[in-house]
């Protein structure tokens, strides 16, 4: 089955999580420091991209889904970036701000097309600003087919068991890309998306591809989860449901950078199921995604031309 741009375009996803802005500083490096054992890096250019929750909700945009980001921000000139870049990417913003905090950022300086260094800032929101938040989430809910819910383990999804439970109560699809080890508070989500490492901090390491099959299934079970994506890098996707698993060899590329792979995974996930798609196929598509996207630098986003045309 295929999915047109027409059915795409008539999709609302609402993204909710923690977002950031990634900043890029480009430059030269060609000696080292006097002051440190460090190399001197000359900026000759600097970049602002969309980071985390905001990333998803671009790609979201990209796909060719309408597209708005629920999230809390910092009452500062790199929230006020964000919001000017979720504009241009075709994102509706619903961003709370919190004057007692600074936008998340992630600040990397880049030489000769290698990373040097990674430089963050961040601060949890206020409980106030979270209550804010999930009221204006109860008050939206209703306008979109489904909801992602993008857990950077910053803060942001603090009340994320009533937003299921609000979801759900709806009937709305639940898409959740995992962080930490308490997957409890992922409970009723209709699928959630973690890659190798994220799920053996939840499960334990195995030692074969049975033990892997028990122990996620098992997991599913628990949780109450009707599906359970892995992601596993160069080994590809498997898709865990009732009684069955499914598992899809990577497309071959050249890995280059996977930041914001799982972004954009998911992203692709939602819209193709949103529009009509079983999750096994949009499954197929959400893994080519993430092979286009590992090609590119940095947070990146896919399109539907890519998906389907490329």
């Amino acid at each position: 089955m295929k999915i047109s741009q027409t059915q795409l375009a008539s999709q609302a996803i609402l993204v909710v999580g923690d977002s950031m802005l990634d900043e890029y500083w480009y430059g030269d490096s060609t000696r080292i420091s006097p002051e440190a054992p460090v190399p001197v890096v000359k900026i000759q250019k600097t970049e602002q991209r969309l980071g985390g929750a905001a990333n998803v909700a671009a790609n979201v945009s990209s796909i060719g889904c309408r597209s708005s980001l629920l999230t809390v921000l910092g009452k500062d000139l790199s929230g006020q970036e964000l919001i000017k870049l979720l504009m241009e990417n075709n994102v509706s913003s619903l961003c709370m701000e919190d004057p007692n905090i600074k936008t998340i950022e992630k600040l990397r300086i880049v030489a000769r097309n290698q990373q040097l260094l990674r430089v963050d800032f961040e601060k949890i929101p206020d409980k106030e600003v979270l209550l804010l938040a999930l009221k204006t989430f109860k008050d939206h809910i209703k306008y979109f087919n489904s909801v992602i819910l993008s857990d950077y383990g910053k803060g942001g999804l603090t009340h994320i068991k009533d937003m299921i439970h609000i979801a759900r109560t709806l009937n709305k699809p639940v898409f959740i890309d995992p962080k930490g080890s308490d997957y409890e508070r992922y409970r009723g989500a209709t699928v959630i998306t973690p890659n190798t490492s994220e799920l053996a901090q939840v499960i334990g390491l195995w030692k074969t591809e049975s033990e892997l099959i028990e122990k996620a299934e098992e997991l599913r079970k628990s949780l109450d989860l009707k599906y359970l994506l892995l992601t596993r890098g160069s080994e590809g996707v498997t898709l865990f449901k009732q009684g069955e698993h499914i598992s899809t060899p990577a497309e071959a590329r050249e890995v280059y950078d996977v930041s914001g792979a799982g972004d954009t995974v998911i992203a692709v996930l939602a819209s193709f199921v949103s529009a009509g798609l079983s999750m096994e196929e949009a499954t197929l598509l959400a893994n080519k995604a993430g092979g286009i996207v590992v090609g590119k630098f940095g947070t990146s986003k896919v399109s539907y031309k890519e998906l389907i045309d490329g």
